[in-house]
């Protein structure tokens, strides 16, 4: 039986090259690898898209919409698009197995799928089923507080943190900083057609000396909840949504603490280099509770999660060269 032929187009990006590292050890695929002399060829990467059973495209939205016009509709390539503007498109499928009981299936089956965005997968995954269930209202008004490592601003963001001043110690020269503060971010489409909420959240994002991780905080006071909801009945929702997940992890808030560095620390490193979201309620019924989503942002949040498409896209086994970091 021949192996699946995948050709990723943009392999030497950030998102491109972890893709790779998760695939290279892979004996199920032909992982199709386009000379570094030809990647800026169109007419040999117009040919490795069309010979390939399903492309991952790594680029920038205009670069993407090009490739995707390179593939012949004869030719039969499936598409994973890491891009922005296809995430709400109607003729695309919204790349997050867990979003829905009918997503997973729409992705196996699906020609053409927009992989998510780092940021909405912490918000969503906690967001949506408490509305599904009730617990909040389906137009609540939201706030975003989420921070990732710069590895998220792709290759230019990348060398600005790397290149630090001689004798300077370790990223942590450069502070914390906002940005997207005109609520214009790339993300607040998916953010807003995929939470359940009609009304758009409010989104601010901030960027961390440190090259990866991710934490998404969604804080709701206690007056936008419906009836008397506790920690433990938010932590029951969502439990009995993801236990079958094996890239979800849902905290039991009576075990919160052993997750805080030094009894008050929650760091957003520890589900580096995996491809696992651990999910968190915090707070009480008085003043509110905070929903935090912490991931690597290239992984389940980039990378790892187009790698989860892609397997259920080709039948293999969901998990294959995927780890959720608790084994061993």
């Amino acid at each position: 039986m021949n192996k699946p032929r995948v050709y990723i187009d943009g392999q030497e990006g950030t998102t491109g090259l972890r893709i790779r590292e998760l695939l290279a050890a892979r004996n199920d695929l032909d992982v199709m690898l386009i000379p570094v002399e030809h990647r800026k060829d169109d007419e040999v990467r117009r040919q490795y898209l069309n010979d390939a059973d399903l492309a991952i495209l790594c680029l920038p939205d205009e670069a993407a919409a090009a490739a995707i016009g390179m593939v012949t509709p004869s030719a039969g390539t499936r598409i994973i698009d890491t891009s922005t503007v296809r995430r709400v498109s109607e003729d695309w499928v919204y790349g997050v197995p867990e979003l829905s009981a009918q997503q997973r299936q729409a992705i196996r089956v699906a020609d053409r799928v927009a992989n998510c965005g780092c940021y909405p997968v912490g918000f969503l995954l906690a967001v949506r089923p408490l509305i599904e269930a009730g617990l909040l209202a389906d137009d609540v008004a939201l706030t975003i507080n989420a921070v990732s490592g710069y590895s998220g601003g792709g290759r230019r963001m990348i060398e600005d943190y790397q290149s630090l001043p001689p004798g300077t110690e370790g990223d942590g020269a450069r502070p914390l900083c906002l940005y997207g503060l005109d609520g214009a971010h790339k993300h607040m489409a998916e953010m807003c057609a995929f939470s359940g909420t009609s009304t758009p959240p409010l989104f601010v994002p901030s960027v961390d000396h440190t090259f990866c991780g991710m934490l998404t905080s969604t804080p709701i006071p206690a007056t936008l909840w419906k009836g008397n909801v506790d920690a433990d009945a938010i932590w029951d929702v969502l439990r009995d949504r993801y236990t079958e997940e094996p890239f979800v992890r849902v905290v039991a808030p009576g075990d919160n603490a052993e997750h805080l560095r030094d009894g008050r620390y929650l760091d957003l490193s520890e589900c580096n280099f995996t491809n696992r979201l651990d999910l968190f309620v915090f707070g009480d019924p008085q003043v509110g509770f905070v929903l935090v989503g912490r991931q690597d942002n290239l992984g389940k949040g980039a990378s790892g999660n187009a790698v989860q498409c892609l397997n259920l896209m080709i039948g293999a086994e969901e998990t294959t060269g995927l780890t959720d970091g608790l084994d061993g």
